[in-house]
């Protein structure tokens, strides 16, 4: 399954389920598709009783969020975000692309009552943004790639955040401090995988034991009235940071193969509207502009904001830190508009009271992810033929040195 890990597979994955759950749900078996997503699976004995459609987007996608925590977790460490001065370009960046999205959205949706909406286009799809750089973006620096994830970990944390506070109401504060325990044992029973605890001798009991506490913990927060994904943050962020990641290895074909394709398919399972565009709710508008547009905008203003910030400051070696041009700005803003995964979830929480507006929010975000693919698709490779004919010149220039040397 190695190479499921390719971020060029996942993007194909991910974009391929999406359009078979699309045209799935505009066809004859669209009706028993959607019939079977909101059949209920309840667990005996306990009070969990979700659809099908819950069950991937409130479990299935905490694997995912549990993977995305890890990455945050050895970012801050030892990655690209372990300094204040490594991470404020791309935090400036992350701010301008959700600040200016969520202002174009709510302009647009002024005074329609779907207001609510403004998270949708604050989000970027990590594995969708790095895709299409890994498909398109042969020969591009690397300091791009590490800016866009960067700016994508950083998206993430806001996104979580606003998940978190936004869209919880009146939780349940006892089962919320019992999930609070079963994470804090989550990390003590984390420690017990390494070889040096004990020898070694209680890595697969513990191992045992963390499945369970996980479940249990995602049950309790789930049950708290805190949307459920937020359990695999908090194990994610929790867990001791070495055997995290290779939990995270572990996991990544099953992220990348299984669940992000699975809930891809299930969230776009919507029928098309058959009205006029002028009776499409605001909402539509809002997300279908501010994601693509906004994204550009707030994340290449923050960007070229940022490169007045610590501009003089020098790298380990004395050099200069590189700084992006505006180009790869504008580059990294068409990529942060695919909002695909998160931007759906959004979608989903912001809407559930309102099922027509938030059909419309899923094709408003799959084709607002869709203009931002083709458009980041088309500067990326502009961009990679640019930097590889940089690279061909300084080859014929060395080599002309060194026959005339």
């Amino acid at each position: 399954m190695g190479f499921i890990r390719s971020e060029r597979v996942a993007a194909v994955l991910l974009l391929a389920a999406a359009a078979l759950g699309l045209v799935a749900a505009n066809t004859g078996i669209g009706p028993a598709l959607m019939q079977l997503q909101d059949a209920h699976l309840a667990i005996p004995g306990t009070s969990l009783d979700l659809s099908v459609g819950h069950w991937i987007s409130d479990g299935l996608l905490a694997v995912f969020f549990f993977v995305v925590a890890v990455e945050l977790k050895n970012e801050f460490t030892v990655g690209q975000l372990n300094s204040v001065s490594k991470a404020v370009r791309p935090a400036i960046a992350a701010i301008g692309g959700v600040a200016v999205p969520a202002v174009l959205y709510l302009v647009i949706t002024a005074g329609s009552g779907y207001e609510g909406g403004w998270p949708i286009p604050t989000a970027t799809d990590i594995a969708f943004a790095l895709g299409v750089l890994a498909v398109f973006g042969k020969g591009i620096p690397s300091r791009l790639r590490i800016f866009i994830l960067a700016l994508a970990i950083l998206d993430d944390i806001v996104a979580i955040l606003i998940i978190a506070v936004f869209f919880t109401a009146n939780p349940n504060l006892l089962m919320l401090a019992l999930a609070v325990v079963g994470v804090i044992a989550f990390a003590l029973l984390s420690r017990l995988l390494g070889p040096q605890a004990f020898g070694g001798r209680f890595r697969m009991p513990a191992a045992v034991l963390m499945v369970v506490v996980a479940l249990l913990t995602w049950s309790l927060v789930y049950l708290s009235g805190v949307h459920a994904t937020i359990a695999g943050v908090a194990l994610g962020l929790a867990m001791v940071r070495k055997p995290a990641l290779h939990v995270r290895h572990a996991l990544e074909p099953w992220t990348n193969g299984v669940i992000l394709p699975l809930f891809a398919f299930s969230a776009a399972l919507v029928a098309i509207p058959q009205v006029s565009p002028a009776q499409l709710a605001p909402a539509f508008w809002g997300i279908l502009i501010a994601l693509p547009v906004g994204k550009l905008i707030g994340i290449t203003l923050g960007g070229w904001l940022s490169s007045f910030v610590g501009r003089r400051r020098a790298d380990a070696t004395g050099s200069p830190r590189p700084q992006l041009s505006l180009q790869g700005l504008v580059t990294a803003g068409a990529l942060g508009g695919v909002g695909f995964t998160v931007s759906l979830l959004m979608n989903e929480l912001a809407f559930a009271s309102s099922p027509e507006v938030a059909d419309e929010g899923t094709l408003a975000v799959l084709l607002g992810s869709a203009v931002s693919i083709v458009l980041a698709a088309i500067l990326v490779s502009r961009l990679a033929a640019y930097y590889r004919r940089l690279r061909e010149l300084r080859l014929a220039a060395e080599a002309a040195r060194a026959a005339t040397a």
